[in-house]
């Protein structure tokens, strides 16, 4: 996605949120009497529906031929040291794109920092990661490959498998043509950050809420989403995604416990090293958050009722009551969206010249 049309999307809607109070406090306050008129008038001005086409991307063409490679190499397991973990592993195309763990586990069974966030819709967010440390995906895709807690490899050892096989040699000359040497472990993250921009879930009943459709969303929903809205929840939660645009302390009123907050994880500081990002996350997008369970970046809450009620009073002081919460879940169950439906790829042979998993490089007799 465009980082001028990011910057320009962010300016129009910061100036939105500067009115968001005044127009709340003089908006409708009878939720039991809705107005949908004023309702969806409100909300587009907040809130965006998920496009059925990706975007475009900044140094990166969508083309058939990326998205098919960069499917092919989500599902591969060989990008990893052991052979045994993919992309796919941490997020699942059947799971909501996350892999529904508290945090992943990665190579040797180690388990990874942080929850992994949802692939869903990434290609919206202002940046990668809880800590926003990688720009986009291209530059998302290549930590987890290299990152000793998850896939444990190489940019040299990961290009000598993709050139050990044929099939992938000429899927690479197919989708970077222009390319004097197209297997590289950069066409890798774009072919990745290609498929992944794909992977958009459309049509929820929000969104089409949001085009007008009056009764997409049920008189529950709608006073929950009045309460999402004048409660502040907008202030974080917003745009296309409701979230993933901004960084904020996690607990910015009142921090919750050490078990939902650990202590030692500080957050965006550890990018910056700036004193003021101790604590702070990128706001977490929301949607199909009623499918991605566990919840922030620790990943211990499990109940989306709970999360609500936590983010209430750690980030905007409020004990909700429990219709308040009752109605808030309720209008972020609306946002899951039509799930993607990606067939499992029939991947490339290996070769004599693929590389072995870690643990049986030592024994090529044993191929």
């Amino acid at each position: 996605m465009s980082k001028a049309f990011r910057r320009a999307s962010g300016l129009a809607l910061a100036a939105l949120l500067l009115a968001a109070p005044a127009a709340a406090q003089s908006g409708n306050q009878d939720v039991s009497k809705i107005d949908d008129a004023q309702l969806i008038k409100r909300a587009n001005q907040l809130f965006d529906p998920i496009p059925t086409e990706p975007p475009e991307l900044d140094g990166n063409k969508v083309t058939p031929e990326r998205v098919q490679l960069g499917k092919m190499l989500f599902f591969d397991p060989r990008l990893s040291a052991s052979h045994a973990i993919s992309c796919n592993s941490c997020h699942q195309m059947g799971l909501g794109g996350d892999d529904n763990q508290p945090t992943s586990i990665g190579h040797g069974w180690q388990r990874g920092p942080r929850n992994a966030p949802t692939v869903f819709n990434a290609v919206f967010n202002t940046a990668q990661f809880w800590d926003g440390r990688a720009e986009d995906l291209e530059e998302q895709a290549k930590g987890p490959v290299q990152a000793s807690v998850e896939m444990a490899n190489t940019p040299e050892r990961a290009v000598k498998t993709l050139k050990s096989m044929p099939a992938y040699v000429a899927r690479f000359k197919a989708a970077f043509p222009d390319s004097d040497d197209p297997v590289t472990f950069d066409n890798m993250a774009k072919a990745l950050e290609a498929f992944q921009a794909t992977l958009l879930t459309p049509n929820s009943r929000f969104d089409l809420y949001l085009k007008g459709h009056e009764a997409a969303l049920s008189p529950k929903q709608k006073r929950g989403l009045q309460e999402f809205m004048s409660t502040g929840c907008v202030g974080c939660h917003n745009g296309v995604n409701l979230g993933g645009q901004g960084y904020y302390p996690f607990g910015l009123i009142e921090k919750p416990g050490a078990d939902v907050l650990p202590r030692d994880d500080r957050g965006r500081f550890q990018v910056t090293k700036t004193a003021s990002d101790e604590y702070v996350f990128r706001a977490a997008p929301l949607r199909n958050i009623a499918i991605t369970q566990p919840y922030f970046h620790s990943g211990k809450v499990w109940s989306l009722e709970n999360a609500v009620a936590l983010m209430g009073l750690s980030q905007l002081g409020q004990d909700l009551s429990e219709q308040e919460v009752d109605e808030i879940t309720a209008f972020l169950q609306s946002l899951t969206g039509e799930q993607p439906r990606v067939e499992y790829p029939v991947l490339p042979e290996s070769t004599n010249e693929t590389p072995l998993p870690v643990e049986f490089e030592e024994a090529p007799s044993k191929r």
